[in-house]
């Protein structure tokens, strides 16, 4: 059972944001959903199994297909809280994200999303974490 969790940054979602691609980053593969604020609903869509530019530029392409208003980026934690190696890791892509598509980027604690996903019997388990992570960010908007 996930936790919802409200974005870690601080900043308010504006109310003109409606549509966002969510991306649950791993160093081999990193999981795509999409989601929209009304319905406040996501779907997997994928993942993305390449790393450097060859990632960013797959990313493009589904940026491209489903143009959305914003980034939702998984951040993982340890289970008490306590940031670790992949938790820089995923900060930093999110700010090249950021860099490179001059979208909004807002982080979501992903902790225990890939363990709820491999639970639910996903077949591409990065990409429902990536769903997951959306639809607790899309829980926690007003």
């Amino acid at each position: 059972m996930s936790v919802a969790q409200p974005p870690i940054n601080e900043q308010a979602v504006p109310s003109h944001l409606n549509t966002f691609l969510a991306i649950d980053f791993g160093l081999k593969r990193t999981g795509i959903a999409v989601g929209n604020r009304m319905m406040r609903t996501a779907q997997a869509v994928g993942s993305v199994h390449a790393e450097g530019d060859a990632r960013f530029a797959q990313i493009a392409l589904r940026l491209k297909v489903w143009q959305p208003d914003a980034i939702v980026i998984g951040v993982p934690y340890h289970p008490d809280g306590v940031a670790h190696e992949n938790t820089a890791r995923a900060k930093k892509f999110g700010r090249q994200l950021h860099g490179r598509f001059a979208l909004p980027v807002f982080e979501v604690d992903e902790r225990y999303t890939t363990t709820e996903a491999l639970a639910s019997g996903a077949k591409d388990a990065d990409a429902q974490s990536a769903c997951i992570i959306l639809e607790q960010f899309l829980r926690s908007l007003p």
